[in-house]
């Protein structure tokens, strides 16, 4: 696990998002959603960097209490869609940032931010959940090769 901790500006990032509620192990629904979206628009993981905000941890709650919003960033107009894809911004703004190598089933950085790190500094939670940027996507990336940057906004 990587516990190379960076204080970071992140910048107001305006993005597709599908929003999914519901159990964990469900999720992936809406990434294909984001997917199928992103192909009918000509977005590619390339011209598009793709986010997850996670607003709840799954293992904090009951199921159907889950809430993610998986993102692309994405300036083009929106309009009304069959997949359920909505406009929002991923706020700006200083952020705690480490880097995870490998597969996305679990990302230990996560918690180490929360947890361990946050606490042992003076630094203080803005109002945003954490959120990731998926660096890397797309069916040719192996689960071994993944990078995911972890985000976790600060005041």
């Amino acid at each position: 696990m990587n516990t190379d901790v960076e204080i970071v500006k992140f910048p107001d990032t305006r993005v597709a998002a599908v929003e999914y509620r519901g159990p964990e192990r469900h999720s992936l629904r809406a990434t294909w959603q984001l997917i199928d979206w992103r192909r009918e628009n000509g977005v590619t993981p390339l011209s598009g960097r793709t986010y997850g905000v996670h607003y709840t941890n799954p293992d904090d709650m009951p199921a159907q209490e889950f809430r993610l919003d998986i993102c692309v960033a994405y300036e083009g107009a929106i309009t009304p869609n069959p997949y359920g894809v909505v406009e929002k911004v991923i706020p700006g703004g200083r952020c705690a940032r480490l880097r995870h190598y490998g597969s996305r089933n679990y990302i230990y950085e996560a918690q180490f931010l929360h947890l361990e790190w946050l606490p042992r500094t003076s630094e203080e939670l803005r109002d945003f959940p954490v959120f990731f940027h998926y660096v890397n996507v797309g069916p040719d990336v192996r689960e071994e090769d993944m990078l995911t940057d972890v985000y976790l906004p600060l005041k």
